[in-house]
């Protein structure tokens, strides 16, 4: 992201969320806060963007359908991993690069409470969002807690420790949309983090997929997207080979690991759609357990 501006594909995940909301049906990640925390301007012109018919609404391109289905699902499969987590004892909830993430507003997860990682830019944005679309922000044990966290100089344990993490006890980690940005270390350094927390921890991420191990026209579809975020300037600039990733995971102590491709979201989440939406082949989505 440019230095002290909110993220750009923080609001584009955010208008697509929202997208979805008004667009497909049944819905995969039902957020009734997806459209409110937009503010009427973003709202208008999503919706405008919607009704039109000629040229035609770039929310329909097959494209952006795909992206869109992707980002609904690895939301719902990180809330699903919590809710499966908070039945037993867990009761902290990460979301790193929270964004316009809404779940911590919508949260019905008795003692859970909520940190919001993201850049101090964003989340001073994310804040006005809130406070202009009348969204209460939970406070008390199962509230919320806001962590600006700048990688340049920061240290994610000690930001959270001072937000009232407890390191002692297990917590899921949501990290969505932010590891195709970072250095692969800083990455790596994340995920040893998250997985030297006590048993029953859990991290959710994506991941780009290394180009060596895509086919012909997955090479031609990545690249289109990550010029597009280029030119946003957010840049791609990490990458991984699935089967040496896990191979990763394991020797950081998890004691699960499950890799879900564009064709397990899609048996998951689409199977029986009438409205043909689903997956691309590039998407990969990671669950590593302790």
């Amino acid at each position: 992201m440019i230095h002290a501006r909110p993220s750009r594909t923080a609001l584009g995940v955010a208008r697509r969320r929202a997208a979805h909301q008004l667009l497909d049906d049944p819905l995969v990640l039902d957020d009734p806060l997806a459209l409110p925390i937009l503010g009427a301007g973003q709202r208008a012109a999503l919706e405008a963007s919607i009704r039109r018919r000629f040229p035609p609404s770039p929310e329909q391109h097959p494209v952006a359908r795909a992206l869109r289905a992707f980002l609904v699902a690895r939301a719902r499969y990180a809330e699903e991993t919590l809710a499966a987590a908070a039945a037993g004892r867990v009761r902290q909830y990460v979301v790193l690069g929270a964004g316009l993430d809404t779940f911590a507003y919508r949260n019905a997860l008795p003692g859970v409470r909520v940190f919001e990682v993201d850049h101090p830019a964003t989340q001073a944005w994310k804040r006005e969002c809130l406070d202009e679309a009348a969204i209460r922000v939970p406070d008390g044990p199962a509230g919320v807690a806001f962590v600006p966290v700048d990688f340049h100089r920061d240290r994610l344990d000690e930001r959270l420790i001072a937000a009232g993490f407890r390191p002692d006890e297990p917590a899921v980690f949501g990290w969505l949309g932010v590891t195709m940005y970072v250095a692969a270390e800083s990455v790596r350094a994340v995920l040893r983090y998250a997985l030297g927390r006590p048993a029953g921890s859990a991290i959710v991420f994506d991941y780009a997929l290394a180009t060596a191990v895509m086919d012909p026209l997955q090479r031609i579809v990545h690249q289109r997207v990550a010029d597009r975020v280029a030119r946003a300037g957010e840049p791609w600039i990490t990458a991984f080979e699935p089967e040496a990733l896990g191979r990763e995971l394991t020797a950081m102590g998890a004691r699960r690991v499950v890799d879900l491709d564009g064709t397990a979201l899609n048996a998951r989440y689409f199977a029986g759609r009438r409205d043909g939406l689903r997956v691309g082949s590039l998407a990969r989505l990671m669950l590593a357990g302790t």
